[in-house]
């Protein structure tokens, strides 16, 4: 394991390591089988001992995150727009994306915000938002925000996990994955309760 993390020391500890939070959490934002909060929650350990600096670990990656997620947003603007246009109008999946549409419309900036914590779920939300054509500047404004909030809670994990783990930096990096985990979940089970308590309300109509 020593060898391991003195290689991982290594690379963390360079110059190098910004362009890799910031390619790194671009691409997540797209692609969201690249793990992007362990780059962040990792760059955050290794920061409680001086390298990187956390507050640049913190504005790589919201820059990363922004960056990724205007171009999830681009896309589901260019073919998502398309799609929907096309859409019978008395169908389902009509019916669907103009709900999504008021949605977003109404509640798009905690959509947004809470998704960014959801692997998975911050590419769909900035891809439906792009294919509704949401407003770019309120989409800006919300993102800045979303990813600000997240990039600072990833860097924290790490960066506490390192203080808490100082002697292993190891098991404060699997400290900050774990909670990142926990959170996560807890953020899926409250978004599944409240979808449910919403069918039982419709079905109640």
């Amino acid at each position: 394991m020593q060898p391991v993390l003195d290689v991982l020391h290594g690379t963390i500890t360079s110059p190098w390591v910004y362009l890799v939070i910031f390619v790194v959490t671009a691409v997540d934002a797209v692609f969201p089988a690249v793990p992007g909060e362990t780059v962040v929650i990792t760059a955050g350990v290794f920061a409680a001992g001086g390298h990187p600096a956390l507050a640049l670990v913190i504005v790589v990656a919201v820059l990363g995150a922004l960056a990724g997620d205007h171009c999830s947003y681009g896309i589901g603007r260019r073919g998502g727009a398309q799609r929907l246009a096309r859409l019978p109008a008395a169908s389902r999946r009509r019916a669907g994306s103009e709900w999504a549409r008021r949605a977003v419309g109404r509640h798009g900036g905690l959509i947004l915000t809470t998704a960014r914590y959801v692997p998975g779920g911050r590419t769909a939300v900035t891809l439906t938002m792009g294919a509704v054509r949401y407003p770019l500047l309120r989409f800006l404004l919300y993102d800045v925000v979303a990813a600000s909030s997240w990039a600072t809670y990833c860097a924290l994990l790490g960066y506490y996990g390192g203080l808490a783990f100082e002697r292993d930096p190891v098991k404060g990096l699997l400290a900050g994955i774990g909670l990142a985990l926990l959170v996560t979940l807890l953020v899926e089970a409250v978004r599944r309760l409240r979808r449910r308590a919403h069918r039982r309300a419709a079905a109640g109509r």
